[in-house]
């Protein structure tokens, strides 16, 4: 029987008291024990940055790479592991900024699997640099006279493209973060969450106070697959919804692969190819 023990490690947490971090390891923890997905089961892709040491501190197959890169990499396993659980987490830092291709064709190609990205619209570990979240006139580190340009809408951004699923969640919010984490692990296509987060040392605006006062959750009556709606939704609200935002039924990239095909790598091709490689280099 899996539980939360399963996933337990012994590794020293090193993030600050209070991090909204806390709140996202535990809903991980309950939503692949709930799933009933054991560690050998599920691979965990991170990069560089405060939530990608979200694995470090929990037993999960694991693939810590380059800052922003972490999409990139998930997607190759996930061509040729089709019975694996394949979860991406990176901060907004590295998945919107220095990764932000990655995920723009991770939508488009629409790749099985789940993209969880931790929100706090600041760069965390580097000292509270502005992210592409942080808000314009936003006081930062490197910005005392305030943060000059506009953030990048993400939710908008994605439902744009047509994402097969786009969620919000709050960290603080255990039990709705673990809905959604298994609505989105239980998608066929590629599940992105932006998982809003407070950073308790560098960002003094986006607070516990803040996010509960300026987050609703969508109700019963609201339907994610009206895209108009949804992009209605993220654009023009006053307060940030959290619930499943948007979903539609796009056949998954891997639908498209035959993976029975099988290739004669006798010895004329061989060669043939090798001639073929010769005139490239």
């Amino acid at each position: 029987m899996i539980t939360l023990d399963t996933y337990k490690s012994d590794v020293e947490c090193a993030w600050c008291p209070g991090c909204g971090n806390f709140g996202i390891l535990q809903a991980v923890k309950r939503t692949l024990s709930e799933l009933d997905i054991a560690p050998h089961q599920a691979t965990m892709f991170t990069g560089i940055g405060q939530a990608p040491k979200l694995p470090h501190y929990m037993k999960i197959n694991t693939f810590n790479g380059l800052h922003g890169r972490e999409i990139a990499a998930a997607q190759g396993f996930r061509l040729v592991n089709l019975d694996q659980v394949v979860l991406v987490h990176g901060g907004e830092g590295g998945i919107y900024g220095e990764g932000g291709n990655h995920f723009v064709h991770a939508i488009r190609r629409n790749m099985d699997m789940t993209i969880v990205v931790h929100d706090n619209h600041i760069y965390g570990l580097t000292k509270g640099q502005a992210s592409p979240t942080t808000e314009r006139g936003e006081i930062t580190s490197v910005n005392p006279r305030g943060v000059i340009a506009d953030p990048l809408n993400p939710l908008a951004l994605a439902i744009s493209q047509s994402c097969s699923f786009v969620a919000q969640a709050y960290s603080a919010d255990q039990e709705h973060t673990v809905q959604i984490l298994k609505a989105a692990i239980s998608h066929r296509g590629l599940s992105y969450v932006n998982l809003l987060q407070p950073c308790v040392t560098w960002d003094k605006h986006h607070t516990y106070t803040f996010f509960k006062t300026h987050t609703t959750k969508l109700g019963p009556g609201y339907d994610p697959r009206d895209r108009a709606a949804a992009m209605a939704l993220v654009t023009d609200s006053d307060k940030l919804p959290l619930g499943v935002i948007y979903t539609n039924d796009r056949p998954a990239y891997d639908t498209y692969i035959d993976y029975k095909v099988t290739v004669d790598f006798g010895p004329e091709k061989m060669v043939k190819a090798r001639q073929t490689l010769d005139r490239y280099r």
